[in-house]
């Protein structure tokens, strides 16, 4: 299951998780948890988080954050995963939607949905966090390369991009690359800026093209 299909906004069936929210209301204290840390990461960053910040920030004890979360690094990682699921959902349903006329119009789509989660999603810096997680398939690999992964097979499911080793290790560095050079762009809060995203835009289409060529 590539991480850009995932729907959920909740990471349900993790292992990063001790305790599996199976009502309404534990779900609901498990999102205010990950509001509460996303909060948290907007004011001061993640490095920086405790638990202890989680639970005052959500108004729950710090017993409510360890029911669910082993430490600060789970909870981090949790809201990463909640990220990505809803960068990944947003971006699916652009791609199948009637907006979305060839390859080229979706890398643009995917970078102003990235760009405008920078901007509007509390904690989506979080994305960067790049903690070695465990795959669906039991394998560790950190979450940009899984999301590198599940674009490339967007690309190919949706626009016929070649099925190559290069091509999957191109939308790895494309994927890392962006999210760095993004979240620089949005260091300030509410002064973005919008040069640096421009010229991180025109480098993917140019790579990407001239890699087309070499690869069909």
């Amino acid at each position: 299951m590539l991480v850009t299909e995932v729907k959920n906004a909740l990471p349900g069936g993790s292992p990063l998780l001790r305790n599996e929210p199976v009502q309404a209301r534990s779900s609901a204290r498990l999102a205010g948890l990950l509001d509460a840390a996303a909060a948290v990461i907007d004011d001061i960053g993640f490095e920086r988080l405790t638990t202890a910040m989680v639970a005052e920030r959500a108004g729950a004890s710090i017993g409510t954050v360890y029911r669910y979360f082993p430490d600060r690094i789970a909870v981090v990682e949790a809201l990463a995963m909640r990220c990505t699921q809803r960068l990944g959902s947003r971006f699916l349903d652009t791609v199948d939607g009637a907006a979305v006329d060839g390859w080229e119009d979706a890398v643009n789509a995917l970078i102003d949905l990235t760009v405008e989660m920078y901007r509007t999603e509390p904690g989506f810096r979080a994305i960067r966090f790049g903690d070695v997680t465990e795959s669906a398939e039991g394998l560790e690999g950190d979450r940009m390369s899984q999301l590198g992964g599940g674009v490339a097979g967007i690309f190919r499911d949706r626009f016929d991009f070649p099925d190559t080793e290069r091509m999957t290790r191109a939308w790895v560095a494309l994927t890392e690359g962006g999210h760095a050079v993004l979240a620089r762009a949005h260091r300030v809060p509410g002064s973005p800026d919008e040069g640096l995203v421009e010229e991180f835009r025109a480098m993917a289409l140019a790579y990407l093209r001239a890699l087309l060529n070499t690869e069909s």
